[in-house]
Parts: structure tokens; C-alpha cells; sequence
């Protein structure tokens, strides 16, 4: 059999990779990125008519098109949205089109979940592919014609020609599969006003599956002669075994094996414990709750959330330990400032809590671990393996599960490693699934921090002095995920007199990327601060947010005198993008045209992340008795040029606002002796529908920039819209996470 020939993986797809065209068995046609160019496309054949998994598009001569969807899936829509990219350009109807998921393997090029960038990183490249397979299959039916290709036209999975012939993709590819694939200058691509598809409402490819209760997430997995297992940590964070009772939990019914996994310290994602291994979910889960383990819990048992908030006040005053942005002397403008506004905002840390828990099946057989996982980066779990067993990375073969939730929480790939260390000490498939509980006691949290707030204004309410002590915390001497506050974060690079400078709280508590990291509660921190500046100015808080930002159409990154040498390093800021995108939220919420009662009031804030420009506004009520409600809220969004599907644009952003809100309402964990004291839903709450907005609005604005994510961007200003809607309603200023710690009553 021959094969395409498939060069290394050296670096993620971009736009420049070059693009192949692969035929394959029984005269199918196939497209695959290719990661570097100079390498001669080849065919392959089979005598089944099987197609190989090197291609993105596979066509069969039936007519049959299949479009696989190579990131991991887990509610965001992307296994929808980036194949409508490639049916956009290959003039496929979208229902006659067969999605798969992809597994793990660098034929696809880059693979993750994370950060919005499934979007912006293969928005171009999946435009060029369908194109491109698009215009060898025009130029298969012109040279079947002996006519121009300029006189034909693809149009719903087949080529016409202007004297009314057609044939059909199926009939086509095996004459497109034996053409050379055309220059990259050479394919047209459609242009955004001849998109069919692309911008309009299509409902997620499985939701058919999930509401039928298909099998498709990881928890789902079923294998021959499968075992389940549990698997017991300390509940102090980085503490060991001593000794376990294994006889006695090896006797009980159900039970397979238990042992005990040291953890070798190659990997910190393997955390040392108990694993019980059983018939059954179930049979696993009874014997835990018998089992008696004797824990070194070691240094990190002597730690405290609120140890670490008491020392944190009582070090305020003081320097910081490092300086993030230096403008100006915010000392000397304060102390000169004709009002000065101080305020100390605390957040705590939080769990991802995904409702599908962590899990992972792996089978350890003739020397290769096959993992079946819910994971965002199937890179990171394949190099814990890889690093923490020693098995070597071309003999794990990974199977990417739909995930239910991720939300950064399946970046760290703790339960996989976890999973495959079980299995390579069981003669069979083996499925790890975490509890409730681990969910909670175990997750990679975000970390909490507490800011330390200085504001000048001179005597027209003009922002002239900002100054914030952050504290944060890490491990190792470095801020841990979400953590680490830029010195260019808005509005550093924009006010003259700017301090601001971190102090770190080193731990050996497991932190992890959450939903925006960083953005989810700077935003909140930095806009209900200027909210506070904007009332005590007597100016409108979207006038002075005008004026903050002021009329350059972009800030560079950098700058901050003494913190600049080289250590800057956040992105360009298009000024001009929000501006706009600020007014045009706050003229779709119709901002400062109403009239709010007591008990009533408007909030808005914006931010930049995740390459998003956001600006939203909140209508909120507040009882008497303190009780809140959402009214209204109002997202403008500006993510460049395309909206790709806009019924999963709509839900990212709804599901922002939602999730922010749960988070805001509900949600802290309180961390003592090294361990999380929270354990599942009853004293960890997650938002209700009756708690969510009655009314939720989003506006697209357009812009000729390019197309970028929405998992992410839509978050962050939530938090402080509602807070500064509370104010507005109350006067009374939220300055805590979450609203439970503050009394909202009024009369």
C-alpha cells in the first residue's frame, strides 16, 4: 500500500504553511495542511477503498463528503464552526456534510482548546482548503469538458458549466486527485458577500448526540473487559502516602487490585495516592469510602487563605516586592491631587467546576498506552505520559473525547497521567473517574488576589495619579496561571502618573488557567475602580472611560521607565476599535437616556483580551432586603470581519455573561491547613436560572480587521458591569468576591 509521505511536526499551521492534495482509495479525494512545504504530494491507494486519516476533507466517489474536525471539542462549538469554514469555500450544502473528531496526531498540525484561538489560528488556512480543493475540482470537470475552467462554477457539491452540464463532486474525484496542486496565488477564494453559510445561525453538529444521550464524552467511554478506578489524594495539597489499608480494601466486593503511586517527581501533575481499582464505578467509589490512609501532609498543610489576606493588608503600605510599571510619580501626584480615592478589592480563589468531572480510560498493552481522554491540549497529557512513565511519545495513542466543560480546567492533564499510571500496573483498559469532590479539592484553581487601590483626580475629575499594590500568589517564584498582572493592562500606558507593583505569595497550592485568565478579575478590579473614580469626579463613568482612553487610534506595548527593559510584553492596543466598540454598546443599551428609581441602576465596563474588544452594560434591581436581579445586559462585540456561526457566537457570549455571573453571585473556596474545605454543589453553588438576566442582548459591530475567538473575550467585563450597576442602584460598592460577603440591603 502506498501512503503520503507526512513530514515531522516542527511548529503549529499558520498561514504560510503550504497546502497538499493527497488522492486516495477507490478514487476519493483528500486535503491535508502539510507543514512544510517542498515535499511532492503522493497518492494513496487501497485495495479496501478505505481512506487514510491524512486529510481534513475526504470525498469518496459516492459523492460522500466528510470534514474532520481536528480540535477538541467541549462546548464551544468549534467542531461546528471550523468545518462551516471549509463547507463555506467548497460549496458543500451543510447538511450534507459527515463531521468527525480527530484524533491526536501531527498530520492535523496544531491541535488545542484554549485561549480563543482555535478561530483566528485556522480561520485563513481553513478558507484556503476548502478553496483549494474547490478549485481542483472546477479544473477536473473543465478538463473532462475541454472547456475553461472559467466557464464553470461549483455549486452544491457539484461543478456546472455555463451550457448547463454538470457533474458531481463523487464523479469528479478521481480526476481532481491526479492534478497538481495549485499555487497558493493561484486559488480564488469566495469573497465574504458571496458567504452562504458563514454568518448564519447552525446549531452544534452534536446536538442531536447529547440530547439523545449518545455516547460522545469522555466519562462515556466503554471498552471490552473495561475496569474502573478512583484514585485517593491527600487532601492536603503536595502531601504523600505512609500507608493504606490495601488488604482489607482488595477484599471487599468488586475490587480488582489497589495500590498505592508514589509519584516520581518527574512530573507534578502526578500527585502520589491511592488508586482502587474495580468491576465498577460504583464498587470503586464504596471501597474508597473505607479506605483508612496514614498522609505526610507536609509544609504546605500549615497554609491559610486567610493567613495569607492578614499578612497581605498589614505589608500594603509597603513597597511591593517587584515594580510591574513605573510612569510618572504617582506619589507626588497623589499627594497633590484635589481628591484621592482608596479602595482594597479581594477575590478568592475558585474551582473550574466542569459538570462533566475528570476522567480519562487508558490501556497499557504490548507496549503502547491508547488513552481515550476529554482533554484541551492533547500535547500536554502525551508529554506527561511521555515525561512522568517513560513511554515513549510515538507509543501513546490518544483519543480525543467531546469534553463536558473545559473552561482551561482540561489544559492540565493530571487526571490523564493519573490514568495511565493505573493502567500500566492492570492487565486491562481501565477508566479513572474523579468525583464531585476532586473536582472541587483538586482542580488547578484560579488564584485569588487582593489589589490595593490609589486614585488622584484634579479638581475637573480628571484621572491623574494611579497606584496598585497586587498581591498574588505562585510557586517558584513565578505568579501562578491567571496570576500575573501585565504593567501594559489597561489602564497602565495611559495615565502619566501609573505605579503599579506585585507582591507574591509563594505556594504550593495547584493553580491553573480559568476561563480569561487574568482578564476574569482585572477587569473587574480595574473597572469598578474607575467607576469609583468616575463618582467621586461627579463625571459620567462612560465619559470619563472616553477620556482614559483618550484620541491615539493605538497604544504600543512597553514603556513604564525602570520596568520596560524587555519585560513588557502585552500586545498592542487598538485604541480606536474601543472607543468604538464602547460607544456602540452603550448606544444599543441606550446609556444615559433613562431614568433608574432607587433600587435600580446602569453599569457598564469594557475590556481587551484574547485579541476580543468588549464593552457591555447591566440594568440591574436590587431589593430592599439586598436581593439582586439582572434586568438587562448588553454586549457589543468586536471580533474583526466575520462572525463565522452566529448562533454559537450568541451562546459563548451568553454563557460568558451567565458564567461570570454565577461566579460574581456564588463561588469561593475557602483553602485551610492546605486543603479546600468546600466539597460538592451544596456549599460550592453554581448559578440557577432563576439567577440568571431576564434579557440578554449581543451586537456584533464589523470591523475589517481579522476574524478572532469568543470563548473568552466576553467574560471579564461582566463582573464589573454588574457591580457598577449595583452601585449606581444602591450606592453601595461591591469590592468582594462573591456578592455574599456584601450586604446589599438599602432603604
Amino acid at each position: 500500500m502506498k501512503t503520503s509521505s507526512l513530514p515531522t511536526l516542527a511548529a503549529p499551521v499558520n498561514r504560510r504553511d503550504f497546502l497538499k492534495l493527497s488522492g486516495l482509495a477507490g478514487g476519493g479525494l483528500a486535503l491535508a495542511f502539510y507543514i512544510r512545504s517542498g515535499d511532492s504530494a503522493t497518492a494513496a491507494e487501497s485495495a479496501t477503498g478505505d481512506f487514510t486519516p491524512n486529510a481534513f476533507i475526504r470525498i469518496t466517489p459516492a459523492g460522500k463528503v466528510t470534514i474532520v474536525s481536528k480540535q477538541p471539542e467541549m462546548g464551544q462549538g468549534v467542531k461546528t464552526s471550523l468545518p462551516m469554514i471549509i463547507a463555506e469555500q467548497l460549496e458543500v450544502p451543510w447538511n450534507d456534510i459527515t463531521i468527525e473528531q480527530g484524533d491526536f496526531d501531527a498530520k492535523y498540525g496544531g491541535q488545542s482548546a484554549g485561549g480563543s484561538q482555535s478561530t483566528p489560528s485556522n480561520y485563513d488556512n481553513f478558507h484556503l482548503l476548502g478553496a483549494t480543493a474547490r478549485t481542483m475540482l472546477v479544473e477536473a470537470a473543465a478538463q473532462t469538458w475541454g472547456v475553461p475552467a472559467a466557464e464553470c462554477r461549483a455549486e452544491k457539491a457539484a461543478v456546472l458549466h455555463s451550457s448547463g452540464k454538470k457533474l458531481t463532486y463523487g464523479q469528479l474525484v478521481a480526476k481532481a486527485a491526479a492534478l497538481p496542486v495549485p499555487a497558493k496565488e493561484a486559488v480564488k477564494l469566495k469573497e465574504p458577500k458571496d458567504f452562504k453559510l458563514l454568518g448564519t445561525r447552525v446549531p452544534q453538529f452534536d446536538s442531536r448526540a447529547i440530547v439523545t444521550g449518545q455516547p460522545l464524552f469522555g466519562i462515556d467511554v466503554k471498552l471490552p473487559g473495561l475496569l474502573y478506578a478512583a484514585y485517593e489524594k491527600c487532601p492536603a495539597f503536595g502531601g504523600k502516602v505512609v500507608s493504606a489499608n490495601l488488604d482489607q480494601i482488595k477484599a471487599l466486593p468488586g475490587v480488582k487490585d489497589a495500590f498505592v503511586i508514589e509519584g516520581n517527581g518527574k512530573v507534578k501533575e502526578l500527585v502520589p495516592g491511592v488508586a482502587i481499582v474495580a468491576d465498577s464505578t460504583w464498587a470503586a467509589f464504596s471501597a474508597r469510602k473505607q479506605l483508612k490512609v496514614v498522609w505526610d501532609e507536609g509544609k504546605v498543610a500549615g497554609e491559610s487563605w486567610e493567613t495569607f489576606v492578614a499578612e497581605a493588608k498589614a505589608k500594603a503600605a509597603q513597597p511591593g516586592a517587584r515594580t510591574l510599571r513605573k510612569d510618572g510619580d504617582a506619589d507626588a501626584a497623589l499627594a497633590s491631587s484635589a481628591k484621592v480615592v482608596t479602595a482594597d478589592y479581594v477575590y478568592p480563589f475558585i474551582s473550574h467546576a466542569n459538570l462533566e468531572p475528570q476522567n480519562t480510560t487508558a490501556h497499557w498493552k504490548d507496549g503502547v498506552m491508547e488513552v481515550w481522554s476529554p482533554t484541551q491540549i492533547p500535547s500536554i497529557g502525551v508529554g506527561l505520559v511521555n515525561k512522568a512513565l517513560g513511554i515513549p511519545a510515538d507509543k501513546i495513542k490518544l483519543h480525543l473525547n467531546r469534553a463536558g466543560g473545559g473552561f482551561g480546567r482540561r489544559i492540565g492533564a493530571d487526571y490523564l497521567v493519573e490514568a495511565a499510571a493505573i493502567a500500566q500496573r492492570v492487565p486491562a483498559p481501565v477508566k479513572l473517574t474523579w468525583s464531585r469532590e476532586d473536582d472541587l479539592r483538586h482542580d488547578q484553581f484560579r488564584p485569588g488576589g487582593l489589589h490595593f487601590l490609589k486614585g488622584g483626580l484634579d479638581a475637573n475629575g480628571k484621572v491623574v495619579a494611579w497606584k496598585n499594590h497586587f498581591f498574588t500568589f505562585g510557586e517558584g517564584g513565578s505568579p501562578g496561571s491567571g496570576g500575573g498582572l501585565s504593567g501594559d493592562e489597561f489602564p497602565g500606558r495611559w495615565i502619566a502618573n501609573y505605579h503599579a507593583e506585585q507582591t507574591m505569595f509563594d505556594t504550593g497550592w495547584p493553580m491553573g488557567p480559568w476561563r480569561a485568565p487574568g482578564s476574569c478579575v482585572f477587569a473587574w478590579v480595574i473597572h469598578s475602580f474607575i467607576d469609583e473614580l468616575a463618582h467621586a469626579g461627579g463625571r459620567d463613568p462612560l465619559e470619563l472611560r472616553l477620556e482614559l482612553l483618550g484620541s491615539k487610534d493605538e497604544m504600543p506595548a512597553g514603556g513604564g521607565g525602570a520596568a520596560a527593559k524587555g519585560k513588557q510584553g502585552g500586545p498592542p492596543y487598538n485604541v480606536a476599535r474601543m472607543r468604538n466598540v464602547l460607544k456602540f454598546a452603550a448606544e444599543k443599551a441606550g446609556w444615559g437616556k433613562k431614568k433608574f428609581p432607587k433600587g435600580t441602576g446602569a453599569g457598564l465596563a469594557f475590556h481587551f483580551s484574547h485579541r476580543g474588544y468588549f464593552a457591555q452594560v447591566a440594568e440591574v434591581t436590587v431589593s430592599k432586603d439586598g436581593q439582586l436581579k439582572v434586568d438587562r445586559f448588553v454586549t457589543g462585540v468586536d471580533i474583526g470581519a466575520q462572525v463565522v456561526n452566529l448562533s454559537g457566537a450568541d451562546n459563548q457570549v451568553e454563557g460568558s455573561v451567565i458564567d461570570a455571573l454565577g461566579v460574581l453571585m456564588f463561588q469561593e473556596l475557602n483553602i485551610e491547613r492546605g486543603r479546600v474545605v468546600q466539597s460538592n454543589f451544596h456549599d460550592y453553588p453554581m448559578i440557577r436560572i432563576t439567577d440568571a438576566p431576564a434579557k440578554i442582548e449581543t451586537h456584533y459591530l464589523k470591523t475589517n480587521y481579522p476574524t478572532t475567538g469568543l470563548g473568552e473575550p466576553a467574560l471579564p467585563p461582566v463582573a464589573p458591569a454588574v457591580c457598577n450597576a449595583i452601585f449606581a442602584a444602591t450606592g453601595k460598592r461591591v469590592r468582594q468576591f462573591p456578592l455574599s460577603r456584601t450586604d446589599l440591603r438599602w432603604s
